[in-house]
């Protein structure tokens, strides 16, 4: 009898975990993630993974939703007499669902009204309580590497003490420091190209591209590269006699500018980690609610893909930038970074999301921004300004109904002082009188820019103070009723 009743209790508990384990394999992953997440289980991997530490941690309940989940079979057999409370159970789980839908709603809509414009006053104290958070979250983290802190500080101060002190080494440390901080410069200025805050600053438009423009123009008027330096790269001045190496043509255009190109392509390059680094941490880390706002294009991108119809041209071509980085790899990192492109901080979630490693994807981005990409755009302005290309552009400029001779004046006088100016001694300072309408459109355009940035960045912080705030009153709330 004993050994009957055995029997059927272990063939029940064997119909219990079929049951549970069909009812398991019914759920989707983010269904699986929040039952993880309340059994206090990593909730990281693919859906098999998931599935797997469910199996493994069969001794908690399961927690029943409503999200178009097929009822368990054991469920459904063994317990018809809590059938309507069951349903009762679900529609309540639905009303708080679809609650929180609208709260989380209200609370992205009141986050983005959060601007200068519109809030300022509030908005400037979030950004400066956010500003504060991050200089004291890094200089924790700093405290946490004080070997590393102590050997930079004492570095930087033997460079200092060698730097000030007289003596033959003078002239190499000045020729170091001109280098490292025209570097420095381009390279912070490829950052603040692509790293976000709010919007990018556009600094291949307003300071590369002119930049090249400038020599490319000086290099077929002068007849030669080998400008006076000092004042190069600061100013331009025609050389006294031209060096044969270095005689106006495309491949030492490009040569002259090359430096300055590379850092500014690796800055960009270095601006492109942060969307790597926060799809990476969220798929280490569970999925979050919290992150659905950073995530917000890629989440929609992969629920559109169970809707093909619903996809657009723009849709269409994010997922063909996101098949061709998961597929191929390094070589398909290289071809979305060396070309201009627009949808590659998708590429960068994409890289983070499938934990593609640091290095295949910085290096692969590294490459096709700072070398390859580099060289296209270079090419691309080197021709553009052309002297001959130049010329026939300001003469169909007049051409252009109404406006076309109005414009074609200001910049014909432009290239006039542009030209003037080239070929001034070096001892010369430029004359006050040589500013125009153009250089003064352009000054302010890039000062509008500049400011526009600025706003930006402010309006960015505050945004991710309130996300904060909201983010710990919610924590609160649930350890609260736990």
């Amino acid at each position: 009898m004993v050994s009957k009743k055995n029997n059927a209790t272990s063939s029940n508990k064997s119909k219990a975990n079929a049951g549970e384990a069909a009812y398991l394999q019914s759920l989707n992953k983010e269904q699986l993630k929040r039952e993880l997440k309340r059994r206090g289980i990593k909730t990281s991997g693919s859906k098999t993974e998931l599935l797997q530490r469910l199996s493994h941690n069969m001794s908690a309940p399961l927690k029943r939703r409503t999200d178009s989940v097929p009822t368990s079979p054991l469920s459904s057999a063994s317990l018809p007499e809590n059938h309507h409370k069951a349903n009762g159970d679900n529609n309540l789980v639905g009303m708080i669902s679809s609650i929180d839908e609208k709260t989380r709603e209200l609370e992205r809509e009141e986050r983005e009204s959060l601007v200068l414009w519109r809030h300022p006053l509030k908005t400037l104290n979030f950004f400066c309580c956010e500003l504060w958070i991050n200089i004291y979250t890094y200089a924790h983290t700093l405290l946490k590497h004080r070997l590393t802190v102590f050997l930079t500080i004492l570095v930087s101060a033997a460079f200092y003490v060698l730097y000030v002190i007289p003596g033959p080494h003078q002239q190499y440390m000045q020729a170091g420091k001109s280098e490292i901080s025209w570097c420095l410069y381009w390279v912070g200025l490829g950052v603040l190209s692509s790293v976000g805050l709010g919007t990018g600053l556009h600094t291949f438009l307003l300071y590369l591209g002119p930049h090249i423009a400038s020599v490319t123009l000086a290099a077929y008027e002068c007849g030669g590269l080998n400008f006076p330096q000092p004042p190069y790269p600061d100013e331009i001045v025609c050389p006294s006699t031209v060096d044969p190496r270095w005689v106006a043509s495309i491949w030492n255009i490009m040569s002259k500018v090359r430096v300055e190109s590379f850092m500014w392509g690796a800055g960009t390059a270095l601006g492109e980690l942060p969307p790597y680094f926060m799809a990476r941490a969220a798929r280490l880390s569970g999925y979050d609610p919290d992150d659905e706002d950073d995530l917000a294009e890629f989440e929609e991108l992969q629920r559109k893909k169970e809707n093909p119809e619903l996809l657009s041209t723009v849709d269409r071509l994010k997922l063909f930038v996101e098949k061709l980085v998961e597929k191929i790899g390094f070589f398909g990192i290289l071809a979305c970074a060396s070309i201009p492109n627009p949808l590659f901080d998708l590429a960068g979630i994409t890289c983070g999301h499938f934990l593609v490693p640091f290095w295949t994807f910085f290096g692969a981005t590294l490459l096709g921004k700072a070398v390859i990409k580099m060289h296209i755009q270079k090419v691309f302005v080197i021709v553009a300004f052309n002297e001959t290309l130049l010329a026939k552009a300001v003469d169909l400029l007049g051409s252009v109904p109404v406006v076309g001779p109005r414009l074609q004046q200001p910049f014909s006088a432009f290239l006039v002082k542009q030209k003037e100016r080239l070929h001034r001694k070096g001892s010369e300072s430029p004359s006050g009188s040589e500013g125009n309408l153009l250089s003064a459109i352009f000054e302010k355009f890039v000062v509008a820019m500049i400011i526009y940035f600025v706003v930006s960045i402010v309006n960015s912080l505050a945004q991710s103070y309130h996300k904060r705030l909201h983010s710990k009153s919610k924590k609160t709330t649930k350890k609260s009723k736990d």
